[in-house]
């Protein structure tokens, strides 16, 4: 089963009753106003999950911008979004799925069924399906999460991991370069790793491509079935949209949280510079 949903799909598992939907409304421009752009319109029932606060945590530069939540702070999220024992959650942003497959990320290792709506709050409109302007508060769940981490690296495994399978770079192609850095110290890239920007992944509206299409991309990198492979990017939320897409095609990737931010704000760290992996 895909782990990513139509809109048709969605408006029929939710007429069963058989999901919970998060609003994961993010931008890296505005973080602030998530909530506010949830209360102008969302997929009726859908709660909204705050990925600064309950999707992430907060602490040094050298954590880089959106370290992970400890397995405590998301279960206590996950209850609050009234997830019980067996539901299935299915994740949707309005920029392009890198917000909401930071949810299914972390859910996914935590043992939680989870889905990603396909392109979509703009899937959902553009399917004729209505919006509400409530601020959902569920009756609380009661699930148990496993514990975090198993699909995380640190800094040190992600610096080795050149080694021994393909480090992938998902940022734009002048921030790998070293060209230009709009929000971390140091412009350029890990050295060894090999830049698949995110981007390539979606169509102009915003959904996945067609499965020939995204196998052409990554192999050009090297990562084929087999392949040990990981990504990261500037701080872990689209990186884990590129482990969502790996996973589609059957290839499963572990992601860098730290990103980029992590690795320009910690000293004595390599950085490589140019369109090679250095």
């Amino acid at each position: 089963m895909s782990d990513f949903v139509s809109a048709g799909e969605l408006q029929e598992l939710m007429a069963k009753g058989a999901v919970r939907v998060i609003d994961v409304r993010w931008r890296l421009d505005r973080p602030e106003a998530g909530h506010d752009d949830y209360l102008t319109g969302h997929i009726p029932g859908a709660v909204f999950a705050a990925l600064d606060t309950e999707l992430s945590t907060h602490g040094a530069p050298s954590e880089g911008r959106h370290p992970l939540p400890t397995t405590e702070v998301l279960q206590a999220a996950v209850r609050r979004w009234g997830v019980r024992t067996g539901d299935t959650v299915v994740a949707y942003d309005d920029a392009k799925g890198m917000a909401a497959a930071r949810a299914w990320w972390l859910l996914r290792q935590a043992g939680v069924e989870v889905r990603v709506l396909d392109g979509g709050l703009s899937a959902w409109v553009a399917a004729g399906f209505a919006v509400a302007k409530d601020d959902v508060a569920p009756e609380r769940g009661d699930i148990v999460l496993a514990e975090l981490g198993r699909d995380a690296l640190t800094i040190d495994e992600a610096a080795g991991f050149p080694a021994s399978g393909v480090l992938l770079d998902v940022r734009a192609p002048e921030r790998y370069r070293g060209e230009t850095e709009p929000i971390d110290p140091i412009a350029g890239h890990i050295p060894g790793a090999r830049n698949v920007p995110t981007t390539l992944h979606l169509d102009a509206d915003g959904r996945v491509r067609d499965a020939d299409a995204l196998r052409a991309n990554f192999a050009e990198a090297g990562v084929v079935s087999g392949t040990p492979v990981a990504a990261y990017c500037g701080s872990g939320v689209t990186a884990a949209h590129t482990a969502l897409i790996l996973h589609e095609l059957g290839i499963e990737a572990k992601v860098f949280p730290g990103s980029w931010s992590q690795w320009s704000n910690t000293p004595g760290r390599p950085v490589a510079v140019g369109d090679q992996p250095g």
